[in-house]
């Protein structure tokens, strides 16, 4: 075989391997969970890791994130740390009663006291932070101020939300310690005129209580 056409392997085979992590979120598998089984009780105090995928538009045009996060909360505090493709810090998040901090790579902290509105004009695309706190969960307050539980399977897995989203529950795992069932990927959605149509996948890695 020439030496060229090993080349063109090779670099073929580096960008499968690079897209593949870049959409990693993409490829969540689904796990064996109980059919209609409903999400773990609310936890004040959780630390989750995963990754997360963005789409959403600039100045007319296509943009596409790939990354992934480490959310850490209390029931005063809120830590969410965001990093790249590579594991650099691209931003990070801090809440804490009547205040919401953000920073980011290069530039000076960002301070406010609605974190939603801050992640939208910092970020460029909005980030719903405040309603995450209770759907990585699986659970939050739908369209009609009502609060809802997700549960594993076709129903009950997907709901509207007050400020705008679309919140599906699209795969879900069983924690063999537990006996219980989580969720693994939430896809959120919403239309916006900062950012046109914006989808955000998030992929559940690992959860812990500290």
């Amino acid at each position: 075989m020439s030496r060229s056409r090993l080349l063109m392997q090779a670099n073929t085979a580096c960008l499968v391997t690079l897209v593949a992590l870049l959409a990693g979120c993409a490829t969540v598998s689904q796990d064996a969970v109980p059919t209609n089984a409903t999400a773990p009780a609310y936890q004040n105090s959780i630390e989750i890791d995963g990754r997360i995928s963005v789409q959403y538009e600039q100045d007319d045009r296509p943009q596409s994130l790939h990354g992934s996060f480490f959310w850490k909360q209390t029931a005063q505090e809120l830590n969410l740390e965001m990093f790249s493709p590579l594991g650099q810090t691209v931003a990070t998040i801090n809440v804490k009663p009547g205040i919401a901090t953000l920073v980011q790579s290069g530039r000076a902290p960002q301070v406010a006291t609605d974190v939603d509105a801050l992640a939208a004009q910092s970020l460029g695309w909005p980030l719903p932070v405040s309603g995450m706190r209770q759907w990585l969960q699986g659970s939050g307050i739908d369209a009609a101020g009502k609060p809802f539980v997700a549960k594993a399977g076709d129903n009950d897995a997907s709901f509207a939300t007050r400020d705008g989203w679309r919140v599906t529950y699209a795969n879900w795992e069983s924690d063999a310690a537990s006996g219980q069932v989580r969720p693994k990927r939430i896809d959120l959605v919403r239309s916006t005129t900062q950012a046109g149509k914006v989808s955000i996948r998030i992929a559940i890695d690992n959860w812990k209580k500290p």
